[in-house]
């Protein structure tokens, strides 16, 4: 009966270990099994790119890094047939009037659209398609997948479907565990920045706001527990800040719904999200109250997740490339949409 009670005590516990392993996924065992899947047999089909007068098609180096991985990935196929998903390549600059035309020559001249009206297609957009009342771009809006840049402007970005590329930058993907940590806070704005907010932080003596942009980012960071950020302003560094073990808190007034890899990321474990109604009061408050327990939680899922969200000349297992061609895997079934009639 000893021995009985020793072995299920010794499962118990090693049970409790496993769910308390600070990880980012929403569910490890789904992504990893999902992710092996996808390997083998997810394929996408590239449309013709259409005629471009000057430059590249992407303008964004985000956009054109994903771009240039998938047409040397094994994920690309040129046989329709076997393509769970088409890619419609254009430039940001396509006028509305010429993506209409873009989306009315495909559904003429191919079969594949008209099928699911778009849904089994998607398209890359650094700011998003706006809305139109063509025909051709409300499906395009509407149905198929948008994969744009993060930040997204608001109105422009749709949870269920759309997916977001995390930004470029360099960072060091292993740092130091022996910061010493000078700063509650840190921020760099840019000319952009909310400066009644940033005044109030400027004069409060534990958070510290960069005052000369890239001069001694990386030293504040390391120094700094918290890294600050105002939603839609410049964002590019996060990922390099949670590299260094500075946990991002995202100001913000409003839910945000396009972080990227919503479908695999718990945000909400490896960041803060704080309103900025409350100023540098109401933001200290916030942050004072985060037990060290939970703030070195963060601090390893946000590390963690940096490989995700890393870009590689190569693309490497699991990375930003890979994650956004999983989220791509996750929306390969389609539903049929009710055709859109013109008013």
């Amino acid at each position: 009966m000893a021995a009985i009670f020793l072995l299920l005590f010794s499962l118990l516990t090693f049970t409790g270990d496993v769910l308390s392993t600070t990880t980012p996924y929403l569910s490890s065992e789904t992504l990893f099994s999902n992710y092996d899947k996808m390997l083998d047999s997810f394929k996408i089909f590239i449309y013709p790119t259409p005629p471009i007068t000057e430059g590249t098609i992407f303008t964004t180096t985000q956009e054109s890094q994903f771009y240039t991985s998938l047409l040397r990935s094994p994920f690309v196929t040129e046989d329709p047939s076997q393509a769970h998903l088409f890619l419609i390549p254009f430039p940001s600059s396509l006028s509305t009037r010429n993506l209409a035309r873009l989306i009315r020559n495909i559904r003429g001249n191919y079969p594949f659209w008209n099928r699911t009206l778009g849904a089994d297609h998607f398209y890359l957009s650094a700011a998003g398609v706006d809305s139109s009342s063509d025909r051709n771009i409300v499906e395009l809006k509407k149905n198929s997948i948008q994969i744009s840049c993060f930040p997204t402007s608001s109105g422009l970005f749709i949870p269920h479907k759309d997916i977001t590329l995390p930004p470029v930058h360099p960072f060091k993907a292993k740092s130091s565990v022996n910061n010493t940590l000078s700063f509650l806070g840190y921020i760099k704005p840019s000319g952009r920045s909310s400066s009644t907010l940033i005044e109030e932080i400027k004069k409060h003596p534990e958070f510290k706001v960069e005052s000369e942009p890239g001069n001694r980012t990386r030293e504040f960071i390391k120094s700094s527990r918290f890294c600050l950020f105002l939603y839609g302003d410049d964002m590019t560094w996060m990922v390099e800040a949670m590299a260094l073990q500075c946990v991002p808190v995202v100001i913000t007034d409003r839910p945000i719904q396009d972080l990227p890899l919503m479908d695999v990321m718990k945000w909400s474990e490896m960041a803060v999200f704080v309103s900025s109604s409350g100023g540098a009061k109401g933001l200290r408050k916030v942050l004072d109250v985060i037990e060290l327990s939970r703030y070195e939680k963060m601090k390893e899922s946000a590390v963690a997740a940096t490989q995700h969200l890393a870009w590689n000349a190569e693309p490497q297992p699991h990375d930003a490339f890979h994650m956004i061609i999983y989220q791509l895997w996750l929306r390969r079934h389609t539903i049929r949409y009710a055709r859109w009639v013109e008013q």
